[in-house]
């Protein structure tokens, strides 16, 4: 199994603050603003909240607030209104997709979504970011390849309305990823969902910038693309650039796997 660690949502090029963990753990990932895509944050809820909303709670002078944004990966369904057979879906085009195909990820493969996290509280009744920290990366969801949909004519009508079935992304190395009915490892999961927030999911080494994480020392033995050379004595320094980390799990991966992010 190829294991994608896969980073998503908000940073601070787009979007300009971090993703919420709201005060029940729920962890928000909000997609960044994209200009080519048709749904608003307006567009998009969370327990009868929009995310326009949510983020005007946090942090007022937001300039994407009133923005179309890039729903994807789409892996919570109620987020917005779904048409009936709708499954979770992740797209990804140009150089991610050639490196996805470069590195084998097919169908089985596993996509951990990371991003930039912050908790929240409620003061005074409103939504505002916890503390003075500035927030850490974790692993907010995940997704198992079920099918591929790599040509326009194949996409079903429930997919249709996904930011990569638009016409204009099928002119370019263009895929969409549908999750399977079950997570192998653990097939009383489905096969894509996202998590509450547990210190375990939490990939940022405490004390230390969100790009230094703290992995287990069993990954100094396992190569992952774009990160040749990250681990330094005080951890593992995440590369800046690049969205889809990938590497091949050995036992220890899967053990990691079924212990701590699923347990």
């Amino acid at each position: 199994m190829k294991v994608i660690i896969s980073r998503k949502g908000f940073d601070s090029g787009y979007g300009g603050m971090p993703s919420p963990i709201l005060p029940d753990g729920t962890m928000l990932s909000m997609p960044i603003p994209s200009s080519g895509d048709m749904v608003k944050y307006k567009d998009i809820f969370h327990d009868g909240e929009s995310y326009a909303d949510i983020i005007r709670h946090l942090k007022r002078t937001n300039p994407v607030i009133n923005q179309e944004c890039h729903l994807d990966p789409d892996i919570r369904r109620e987020a917005i209104k779904r048409l009936p057979g709708w499954r979770p879906a992740f797209g990804q085009i140009d150089a991610a997709r050639s490196h996805l195909c470069n590195q084998g990820v097919g169908i089985g493969d596993l996509f951990l979504f990371f991003g930039w996290f912050r908790h929240t509280e409620l003061f005074n009744g409103k939504l505002t970011f916890a503390g003075q920290a500035t927030g850490f990366h974790a692993i907010y969801g995940y997704m198992q390849i079920g099918d591929i949909v790599t040509r326009p004519e194949d996409v079903p009508k429930w997919l249709e309305s996904h930011p990569h079935a638009r016409a204009n992304r099928w002119t370019r190395n263009n895929a969409i990823y549908i999750a399977a009915d079950n997570l192998s490892l653990k097939p009383e999961l489905p096969g894509a969902g996202c998590f509450s927030f547990s210190p375990q999911l939490k990939l940022t080494k405490e004390g230390c910038s969100r790009s230094i994480w703290s992995l287990p020392d069993f990954f100094k033995d396992i190569p992952i693309t774009y990160n040749a050379n990250a681990w330094k004595e005080d951890g593992f320094h995440s590369a800046a650039k690049g969205q889809e980390f990938v590497l091949t799990a050995d036992s220890n991966v899967i053990n990691w796997l079924t212990e701590s992010i699923f347990r």
